[in-house]
């Protein structure tokens, strides 16, 4: 199962997130969960670092684990950016999850 760990502030913006596991849906190469759950992830460390003066750190530190996190939030057009990549992945990751509850699971912590 891939567990997707989504971290926001109170005003509902981005701080981090942490994905870890196999979805297990089909062998390696041909898992469509696994390969939605990365793009997802994928084109949210895009946007926020297309975002000029925003800092993002990105961690894979094996197959299987992504993590990826923000530095820079203070001005009020980035709390809108982080804002939506947190509403990106949210949505994205509920979605997957409720057609494949077995293989992706989403926690969300609020700080």
């Amino acid at each position: 199962m891939i567990e997707v760990l989504l971290v926001c502030g109170k005003d509902g913006a981005f701080k981090s997130c942490n994905a870890s596991g196999h979805a297990g849906f089909a062998a390696k190469g041909k898992d469509i969960v696994c390969a939605a759950v990365t793009e997802l992830l994928r084109t949210a460390v895009q946007v926020l670092q297309k975002t000029e003066g925003m800092t993002v750190k990105t961690e894979t530190p094996s197959r299987g684990k992504l993590a990826f996190s923000v530095e820079d939030n203070g001005c009020s057009m980035k709390i809108e950016r982080l804002r939506c990549t947190a509403d990106f992945i949210r949505l994205g990751v509920t979605n997957l999850a409720q057609e494949y509850p077995a293989n992706v699971q989403l926690r969300e912590l609020s700080e």
